[in-house]
């Protein structure tokens, strides 16, 4: 009897226990079709993010863009690369340099899709396009990562923190 108390106490710890808190991290770039669209679309940004099992926090700057933000997203997305559709309005500063910001309960699919890098984060600018043939318009685009390492221009990264779908970490 001692011994089912004992392991039952156990597993209500376990599963009282709060959920290992995770980072992550996205790089805002441009994302230029073609001549045209190089004059309206530049700037880099860089973002973290910190999920809870319960609240993502996302913070973040930018700087360089052409002209000013206008608002800044989150997407889910079907597959990393892939543009998806908005579920959330981020605090963005409304100028060429700024920073981002928002705390937000994610759903059980939305937790599965951070961990399996199909959240990105898009900010849009006053001179951005209006819309592509294939999808939104914006200004900076960046997927969230795991927190890695990030090396300098012409180093190698090593890992495979960017195919997360292939390695979903156990968070």
């Amino acid at each position: 009897m001692l011994k089912l108390v004992l392991s039952l106490s156990l597993a209500l710890l376990a599963l009282a226990a709060p959920a290992m808190a995770a980072d992550y991290q996205a790089s805002l770039g441009p994302m230029p079709l073609d001549d045209e669209t190089k004059a309206v679309i530049a700037g880099r940004g860089e973002t973290t993010a910190s999920y809870d099992g319960k609240i993502l926090t996302l913070k973040g700057s930018f700087h360089g863009l052409p002209s000013n933000a206008t608002e800044a997203h989150l997407f889910l997305s079907p597959a990393t690369g892939v543009p998806g559709k908005q579920v959330l309005d981020l605090d963005v500063t409304k100028s060429t340099n700024g920073t981002l910001w928002a705390s937000t309960a994610l759903t059980s699919a939305q937790a599965a899709a951070l961990r399996t890098g199909k959240l990105y984060i898009q900010i849009n600018s006053e001179k951005a396009p209006t819309g592509y043939e294939w999808g939104p318009k914006g200004t900076l685009w960046g997927w969230i990562f795991p927190a890695h390492e990030t090396v300098g221009q012409n180093v190698p990264q090593q890992d495979h923190w960017f195919i997360p779908q292939l390695d979903t970490p156990s968070r």
